[in-house]
């Protein structure tokens, strides 16, 4: 009954909750829809109408033949969405006056990928028939949602995390002189596999395996099913440190996870996580990261529990690249795991050092 109890008081604590904070930043927002016609994905499958939906802040400046020159595109992880960035740990470290991406010198992008947000995406209505995107498509779609829509031909840089980081290094070995710099954070540039695989698969199945979900068919959310894929995307993200020194009992250990889980339920589409988990079934820069050239700073967290430094993988990658700094954030009781990416001042001076090595 404790746990009942306790479900029921989160509810009630998110009922009355406000929004997830946000800077001042969000109003400052231009937002529009940008439509990419016949659209077609890797599968064969096509659109003819694919919706990129794109938040700005800062203005274009432009070069003496036209080109605008300070364009900086941040790209959100899996689930998530342009807005994420508007966070204060984000935006208030990076934005205002003077600072590394400062909106009255920079152009700054945030887009919502396919799949995602105001994007167009399986829960607009066409469920399970949604074309089964993948990593390269979504890249695809931001390079011609910047060239169609925004007239962007150049990104002074190109920023990304977890998904986003991912997707920078497949815009690295398809666009390699699209981005004059590119900072990727919480991801490596090999296959999908052995846990981080696991973990995804045992999300998807969570969702498929309950009745609930009819094929993707429901008339309502299977809540059985995204409370337990949900339950697997929250110890994805932890953070052994922080939460031992932040929840040192076990009623504060229960009470926070039971709130996490009861918040993130009610912002979830199944048919929509499905996609966004399996979007990154092709994903495999490795064969080829040897060619990749485009000056980077690449930084991930010691803490991380979907990509664990223990592997190797990314000092063995960053030797293979010249042009890449390979930074490793040391684990704290102050980083936050996975999530260390979207707290700014663990890397800010890293961005400082990209952008000034890379300034012509």
């Amino acid at each position: 009954m404790k746990l009942f109890a306790m479900i029921a008081a989160a509810a009630a604590l998110i009922a009355a909750a406000p929004a997830a904070a946000q800077s001042a930043y969000a109003d400052m927002l231009n937002e529009k829809q940008v439509t990419l016609r016949d659209f077609r994905f890797r599968t064969g499958e096509r659109l003819p109408e694919l919706r990129m939906h794109v938040a700005t802040l800062g203005k274009p400046r432009r070069d003496r033949s036209g080109g605008i020159v300070n364009a900086v595109m941040v790209l959100h992880g899996t689930g998530g969405t342009g807005r994420q960035f508007l966070q204060p740990q984000f935006a208030e470290e990076l934005f205002g006056p003077g600072q590394p991406l400062d909106i009255s010198r920079y152009y700054v992008i945030l887009p919502d990928n396919i799949g995602h947000g105001k994007s167009s995406k399986p829960s607009d209505g066409m469920r399970m028939r949604f074309p089964k995107y993948d990593y390269d498509d979504m890249v695809e779609a931001q390079r011609r949602m910047l060239v169609e829509g925004l007239g962007v031909r150049k990104l002074r840089l190109l920023m990304g995390t977890s998904m986003g980081c991912m997707h920078g290094f497949v815009w690295a070995q398809t666009h390699p002189d699209f981005a004059r710099a590119m900072m990727p954070m919480a991801c490596l540039p090999t296959e999908i596999a052995g846990h981080n695989r696991m973990w995804r698969k045992a999300a998807v199945e969570g969702i498929r395996s309950d009745p609930a979900w009819a094929g993707g068919n429901y008339g309502t959310q299977p809540l059985q099913g995204l409370r337990t894929a949900v339950s697997i995307l929250q110890i994805a993200g932890f953070a052994p440190l922080h939460l031992q020194k932040a929840y040192p009992t076990r009623d504060a250990a229960d009470a926070y996870i039971v709130e996490r889980i009861a918040r993130d339920i009610p912002t979830r589409d199944a048919n929509d996580l499905i996609y966004q988990l399996e979007a990154s079934r092709t994903y495999n820069p490795w064969p080829r990261v040897e060619s990749i050239r485009v000056p980077m700073t690449w930084v991930n967290s010691a803490d991380d529990f979907i990509n664990p430094s223990e592997y190797g993988i990314a000092e063995d990658a960053a030797r293979q690249m010249p042009t890449a700094r390979y930074i490793l954030i040391r684990a704290t009781s102050d980083t936050r795991g996975h999530g260390t990416h979207t707290w700014a001042k663990f890397w800010r001076q890293d961005l400082i050092d990209l952008l000034a090595r890379t300034e012509k």
